[in-house]
């Protein structure tokens, strides 16, 4: 029963309470984005153009609230700030790629956001892939992109955030097998060469030699044990492939990923396991942070995320077939160029994504409906400081519900896109040797 009321006195907190100081605050502080001070309450509104800014405001001071409610709404409101700008950047990554891909198949231009230009690139393939003719056979090669968390800087952040933490810094762990950096020892698992190495493995990406794979460009050597001079090879090539990426054994230097057939010295990244230890430790998959309050945990991940390193993909398409020759140039180039965007959303952020914005939308949430027992903390002030709390970051916690939202929907169609790509004409999607499209 408490709760409800508590949810009813925040919901009439924000219908009453907020056009009354709109005027006072609108351009003061959250809604506008800029600090200033709110009519008949003495406090102040943060900056919320920038997270550094929220960090650094003193929301207890301020709001005359509690220290622990403090610390909670500035977990909150950080979050909340970075879940949208990193919603945006989504956004934006999406619009570029999927609006490449429609424009150069005459499906559009000029979107008002990812989600609308991927499905007019949707479309633009599609309809490409139908006027090149029934007959087309089509598979991609794809380095998958990598996004990495910073363990170390995702360690600062707890520590900052959770006064339980001591030392100042967490410890931080990842995910098995989704360890990367520098291994100056033997790594076990795939080692990312970009900068060209020998390979003990499987290689995806670039080889300088003779490859036993398949290949997005020309074979000159054998296709499927048949004597190939510089054709196309939607089977495997033994030979040299040329103008094209490859997936499979690379008998000289692979540029991009190496899968090690056994424990080898990694001249690049290794991701999986080091028998020393990891240097610079970034990780490809989950983290697993220490026990900190929802709050930290939703701002440490939203804020790690928005700053993930993430290495391009690499993509070859592989094909062979069709009536227009032209058409299905332009779709491989296309697909080639602008295609590596998609799949940084659809598999190198993907799933985990997804995690983070629903954990961040759920904690913020959480937030706007204790507002009232928040101002309360503060004691005799509690009617004003809710009004105060509500004009000042009602649009920021609402904006990162609807970036939720949006994420949510970003990538889910960019994965479309990609399923759309590696499908071939009048069937279901055949992906090549080196075409899983899978978060790795």
């Amino acid at each position: 029963m408490n709760r409800r009321k508590n949810v009813l006195g925040a919901a009439i907190a924000f219908g009453v309470l907020v056009p009354v100081m709109l005027s006072g605050c609108g351009a003061a502080g959250g809604l506008g984005g800029m600090a200033g001070a709110v009519p008949g309450v003495g406090g102040k509104c943060p900056d919320l153009s920038k997270p550094e800014s929220i960090l650094a405001f003193d929301f207890a001071g301020n709001f005359k609230i509690s220290a622990q409610a403090g610390a909670k709404l500035k977990a909150s409101t950080a979050a909340a700030v970075e879940l949208k700008g990193f919603a945006d950047q989504v956004d934006a990554d999406l619009k570029a790629g999927c609006g490449a891909i429609a424009k150069d198949l005459g499906a559009g231009a000029d979107f008002k956001d990812g989600k609308s230009a991927c499905e007019a690139a949707i479309k633009g393939i599609t309809d490409t892939k139908a006027k090149i003719g029934g007959g087309l056979k089509l598979s991609l090669n794809v380095k998958p992109p990598r996004c990495q968390a910073d363990l170390n800087a995702y360690g600062d952040c707890a520590g900052k955030c959770d006064a339980s933490v001591t030392g100042g810094k967490a410890k931080v762990e990842c995910e098995p097998g989704k360890l990367s950096g520098k291994c100056d020892a033997s790594c076990e698992g795939s080692c990312d060469v970009q900068a060209g190495a020998k390979c003990d493995g499987s290689c995806t990406g670039s080889c300088d030699a003779e490859v036993k794979a398949s290949c997005s460009g020309k074979c000159n050597g054998k296709c499927d044990g048949k004597d190939s001079k510089g054709a196309s090879c939607a089977g495997t090539c033994e030979g040299k492939c040329e103008g094209g990426t490859i997936n499979g054994e690379c008998k000289g230097k692979c540029g991009g990923e190496c899968k090690l057939k056994a424990s080898a010295k990694c001249e690049g990244t290794c991701t999986g396991k080091c028998s020393a230890e990891f240097k610079e430790p970034k990780c490809t998959g989950e983290v697993i942070p220490p026990k900190i309050s929802a709050d930290c945990k939703a701002h440490c991940d939203a804020s790690v995320s928005a700053k993930a390193e993430c290495t391009p993909a690499q993509v070859g398409v592989v094909a062979s077939g069709g009536t227009d020759l032209k058409a299905l140039e332009t779709l491989k180039a296309t697909l080639e160029k602008n295609l590596p965007l998609v799949l940084k959303v659809a598999v190198g952020m993907g799933e985990k994504s997804i995690k983070m914005a629903g954990n961040a939308k759920t904690v913020i949430e959480g937030t706007m409906s204790s507002m009232t027992e928040i101002a309360g903390s503060g004691g005799g002030q509690a009617a004003l400081t809710v009004g105060q709390l509500t004009a000042c970051l009602g649009d920021t916690f609402k904006g990162a519900i609807s970036a939720a939202g949006s994420l949510q929907a970003n990538v889910s169609v960019s994965v479309n896109v990609s399923a759309s790509a590696s499908g071939s004409a009048g069937g279901g999607a055949k992906g090549g040797t080196g075409g899983s499209l899978s978060s790795q």
